[in-house]
């Protein structure tokens, strides 16, 4: 029998705000779904092209962890 008692998930939003209330809202459900929240975190990138940013979005990473 697979178990599966980790999992990272990353997702792709548009602002740093964004994120921040993402990671949040995740935190607040996780007792009533059956997970607890072992890391959160954003990094903010930017693409650039001949000096100037063109694009800017913020990746944003949990992970769970299940209880078995």
């Amino acid at each position: 029998m697979i178990e599966l008692i980790k999992e990272t998930k990353t997702w792709r939003v548009n602002d740093e705000e964004a994120a921040i209330e993402m990671i949040n809202e995740y935190k607040d459900k996780a007792a009533s779904v059956g997970y607890t929240i072992t890391k959160s975190g954003y990094t903010i990138k930017t693409k650039k092209q001949k000096g100037e940013i063109v694009d800017m979005y913020v990746l944003v990473n949990i992970t769970f962890s299940y209880e078995v």
